[in-house]
């Protein structure tokens, strides 16, 4: 294959995976408490028995987006919102604990509190949170749950649990494929501390962080850098044929 035409492949297909990654993006423009993904791209020489004079693309995601998204007032009292830094912990397919922002809870038939993905989440002693019929709920800002049980009397308050929230080291922090956040270096197993420093507030969600206007716009610029890639495969394509000729001339 001809080298030109190798190199300008690999830019077309990294150009490929970024629009994957602005597109996941920009889908989750609404979805509660999402974290936009960083993509990046550079050069890495061609290496073998030759000078390295070729570079080709290569396609990188170095982070997640960390800054906050605007608060949403919703008035539901299940609906929670991380102010400032943390992350709720929350119980991933496997069973393990996992870590996410997104704080649009509902009670299940069964009393599991979940999340809009469907995740359970955890309470500070480890266990996903269960609660009990009630009349009225509450969560403090330390993410204490307190209810008034069915049929009860009004000053009749229980704490059932408190959800749990941590406060990681962003630098070694990242996104898995189901959305969800754990530590790089997190054995099976492993969960993160509670931090009882960190604060809620009830009645509101968290939005995306997604900025749509830069989405869209990065699209289209992947667009048109893919369009060139596509026209030098066909100039190195034509140059190939033109040689040809003139070999078969000669």
């Amino acid at each position: 294959m001809d080298r030109a035409l190798y190199v300008a492949m690999t830019g077309a297909s990294q150009n490929m995976l970024s629009q994957q990654a602005h597109a996941n993006n920009l889908a989750n423009a609404r979805t509660t408490g999402f974290k936009a993904d960083w993509e990046q791209a550079r050069s890495m020489p061609v290496w073998g028995e030759h000078f390295p004079t070729r570079a080709y693309a290569l396609t990188e995601r170095p982070a997640s987006d960390f800054n906050d998204g605007p608060l949403i007032e919703t008035s539901n009292p299940l609906d929670t919102a991380i102010q400032g830094d943390g992350f709720f912990a929350v119980q991933d397919a496997n069973g393990q604990e996992a870590y996410t922002r997104r704080g649009d809870f509902t009670v299940t038939a069964l009393g599991e509190l979940i999340n809009g993905n469907g995740e359970p989440v955890m309470g500070i002693g480890g266990a996903p949170v269960a609660i009990p019929d009630y009349e009225h709920l509450d969560i403090g800002d330390d993410g204490t749950i307190t209810i008034r049980p069915a049929g009860a009397a009004a000053n009749a308050l229980v704490v059932v649990d408190q959800i749990k929230l941590v406060n990681p080291d962003l630098q070694n922090f990242e996104k898995g494929t189901d959305g969800l956040f754990r530590p790089t270096d997190q054995a099976a197993g492993q969960v993160l501390p509670a931090d009882p420093a960190l604060r809620l507030v009830q009645g509101f969600v968290e939005s995306s962080n997604v900025n749509s206007v830069a989405e869209l716009t990065n699209i289209i610029s992947l667009n048109r850098q893919y369009e060139m890639q596509v026209k030098m495969m066909k100039t190195a394509d034509e140059v190939s044929r033109a040689s040809e000729s003139i070999l078969q001339m000669s």
